[in-house]
This record gives C-alpha cells, sequence and structure tokens, in this order.
C-alpha cells in the first residue's frame, strides 16, 4: 500500500525556498499598484477640486457681467498700465454758456479719442487699412506710418462719435486704446459764431467769449455755473435772418448788424456774415472768422453828421435856429468839400441835417474846432477801443496830426 501511495505523495511537494522566491516579486507587485493608485486617486480630488474652484469664479464673473453690470457687447478697450498716465489725466471740464434768457449756447459733450501703442501693433498695414474703413477721413498712408514707427504712443484720431468709437473697437485691433475726453458742441450752430468763438482740440479757448472767458469757463470751482451772456437768441434769430436776405437781395459780399440796450448799453445782438460753424472752425474761410462788428474798421460817412449836429448844439456854438452858408464849395489845400444834393442857398441847422450837406457840417465843426471836436469824441469813446469783452476788437483810426483839414473831413464822414 504504501508502494501504491507513494506517487500520489510526490505530487505534493513542500514549498521550497526556490519556490518562495519565484512568488516574492509577485506580492511586491501589488504594494506599487495599490500606491498608484492612491496617488492617482489624490491628485484627481486636487484636480477636482481646482476645476470647481475655476468653475465658480468664472460663474461668478459671468453673473457680475451679465446681472449686475449689464449684458451687452464686450467692454472697450483702455490702454495698459504703460499709459496710467494718460489714463489718469483729469477731463477738462469747461462750463456751459447761455443766452440771457437761459438758451443754451456752448456746452461740453463727454467723447473718446483713439491712440496707439505702435510697439504693440502686429501688422501696421492690415491695422491702417481697417482704420480706414470704419475711419474714411483718416490718411491711410499717414496713419499705416504712424502704426509703423517705434513710438510707445500716436494720436490716431480725437473725438470720436459713439459709433466711431463702437466700429474702431469692434475691429480688435491690438494696440488701439480709447482716452475719455470732452468736446465742445453749439446747438444754435452759427447763429452766434462770431461772439462764441470756439475752442481748440485740447477744450481751451481760442476765440470770442470762449477765449476771453476762458479762466472763468475752466474754473472747477465754477464750471457746474453757466456763463450767462447779454445776447437774446431770437432778437439774434431776427437780426441774421434779415441780413441774410439783405445779402441775398443786393448781392452783397457781407453784412453785420448790432443791436444794443438803450438803458444799459448792452449787446441784445451781434451778427456778422458770413459766418461760421463753431464747431468746426479749421474748414471756415478767414473771411468767414472775420468778425465784421467788432474788427472791422470803416468810415461811418453821413451818419456822423448826428454827432457833428450834437457837438455843435453841446458846445454851445449853435442854436437849432442857427444856420450856414452852403451856396459854393469849401477850397482847402488839396480838398474840395460839396453837397451830393446842393441847395446853393444858406441852410439852418435842421436843414443841414435833412439835406445831409456836407459843406454846413463842415463849417459847423470848424466853429466847434479841433480840440473841441477831439475832446468830444474823446468823451463819447470814438477814440479808444471799444469795451467788449471779446478778443476781436478792432482800433479806431485816429488822425495825427489833428489839422483844420481833419477838423472840416470828419464832421461828414
Amino acid at each position: 500500500m504504501l508502494a501504491g501511495l507513494w506517487p500520489f505523495r510526490s505530487r505534493r511537494r513542500t514549498a521550497t525556498p526556490a519556490d518562495l522566491q519565484v512568488r516574492t516579486p509577485l506580492v511586491q507587485l501589488e504594494g506599487a499598484a495599490k500606491q498608484a493608485v492612491e496617488v492617482g486617486r489624490t491628485r484627481l480630488v486636487i484636480a477636482g477640486m481646482l476645476f470647481t474652484l475655476i468653475f465658480v469664479v468664472l460663474v461668478g464673473r459671468l453673473v457680475e457681467l451679465t446681472a449686475l453690470n449689464g449684458g451687452g457687447e464686450p467692454t472697450l478697450a483702455r490702454g495698459p498700465d504703460l499709459y496710467a498716465k494718460i489714463e489718469q489725466m483729469p477731463l477738462v471740464d469747461r462750463a456751459a454758456i447761455v443766452d440771457r434768457n437761459g438758451v443754451l449756447l456752448a456746452a461740453n459733450l463727454h467723447t473718446a479719442s483713439l491712440y496707439a501703442d505702435p510697439r504693440k501693433i502686429l501688422n501696421a498695414r492690415e491695422a491702417a487699412a481697417k482704420l480706414a474703413q470704419v475711419l474714411p477721413e483718416l490718411n491711410r498712408p499717414e496713419v499705416q506710418q504712424k502704426l509703423a514707427s517705434d513710438r510707445s504712443f500716436v494720436w490716431i484720431k480725437r473725438a470720436l462719435t459713439p459709433k466711431q468709437q463702437y466700429a474702431v473697437n469692434a475691429l480688435g485691433i491690438p494696440g488701439l486704446f480709447f482716452q475719455d475726453e470732452q468736446r465742445r458742441v453749439y446747438p444754435q450752430g452759427p447763429l452766434a459764431a462770431h461772439v462764441l468763438g470756439f475752442t481748440d482740440i485740447d477744450n481751451k479757448g481760442i476765440a470770442g467769449v470762449e477765449e476771453f472767458f476762458d479762466e472763468r469757463l475752466r474754473d472747477p470751482a465754477r464750471t457746474s455755473t453757466p456763463l450767462k451772456l447779454s445776447l437774446d437768441v431770437r432778437v439774434q434769430h431776427v437780426v441774421r435772418s434779415e441780413l441774410l436776405r439783405a445779402i441775398a437781395t443786393f448781392n452783397a459780399i457781407g453784412a453785420a448788424g448790432i443791436v444794443l440796450d438803450a438803458h444799459t448799453g448792452e449787446v441784445v445782438s451781434l451778427v456778422s456774415l458770413p459766418d461760421f460753424d463753431p464747431t468746426q472752425p479749421g474748414e471756415a474761410s478767414k473771411d468767414s472768422r472775420f468778425n465784421r462788428v467788432t474788427l472791422g474798421v470803416y468810415e461811418m460817412g453821413s451818419t456822423f453828421k448826428t454827432f457833428t449836429l450834437a457837438m455843435a448844439l453841446d458846445a454851445g456854438v449853435d442854436t437849432m435856429t442857427s444856420g450856414y452858408d452852403a451856396t459854393n464849395p469849401i477850397h482847402i489845400a488839396r480838398f474840395t468839400i460839396s453837397d451830393d444834393h446842393p441847395k446853393r442857398r444858406w441852410l439852418s441847422l435842421p436843414e443841414i441835417y435833412i439835406y445831409s450837406s456836407n459843406i454846413g457840417a463842415a463849417k459847423m465843426a470848424l466853429d466847434v474846432g479841433p480840440a473841441g471836436q477831439q475832446d468830444f469824441m474823446q468823451q463819447l469813446g470814438m477814440l479808444r477801443t471799444p469795451s467788449l469783452e471779446l478778443p476781436e476788437i478792432g482800433a479806431p483810426l485816429v488822425p495825427h496830426p489833428w489839422s483844420t483839414i481833419e477838423t472840416l473831413t470828419i464832421p461828414f464822414g
């Protein structure tokens, strides 16, 4: 029996040290796999937490942009930290200007200006072409040259309209930025252009009331209070309309008119034609910008006889019953003074004024004398620059020396 069982027992050999050496690596492999699984699990947990945090941040930002700040198009590009100095420039605020009834004549409008950092422009040629499409008034070669320069800052266009600003921003060109600014606008157009004047691109007054009261209009403590003028827009409309009709009727090259308050001396209306649009002064000709009322120096003609008559009466050399012989012209040096419609007789003071007699006016002034004539005109302010609150003021042409000849020729204009 024992001999028969031997083969079966021989198959169930006891494990030898060699067998143990073969199985030991299997135990070590299981331990490394377990450790790798643990490390992977830890990394997955950390990654999941990071993704969750990022998702929460994005959701929060999305809620802020849509629910809190309002949806719509992306915000307009602003300059980088390199342009912090530009971005921090205070807006040059400027007080409004109104007429005597509070009608708005000039005010500031918030706008934006376009500038670029050429170093950040990827393709100057392509960028210039795109800008020229949305801003056709730009000079494409000039813009391309600016964008291709090695400078860090160049202006592209000042005072963009909201539509222009949106169109430029929609191009998505890196290196283009906007600067908040203010632009001066004139709601009444050219109606009071020569009175108001205009400002430059930096909102500084360079003509008219804008220049004369520049410091007051730019004073931070007073920008909220409009500057009220003595002008009346209603009267201004009437005067301008009548002058335009006169120009058309007589085919005139220009016209001027002024209306004063007889009690206060205030200027209620002042119109000079041709005029211009103060929002686009660069497009106006020199003739249009010329203020014929304040800068023009003209001979008064026979209207000056009014002052001559008043001078003779004020000096006491004549009365309303006085008169002069206007039969023959006056010859003095190389000048001859005669009447356009001579009566060839003695004329009383009223007749000298009614018939506009040059001879009578000259003899009247001769009785007053050069000194008296000059003193009278000085008292009326006719020999000095008018005291209007405008920088464009012309000085009168005063004769020097003031002799007898001037005394005879001045009184009839």
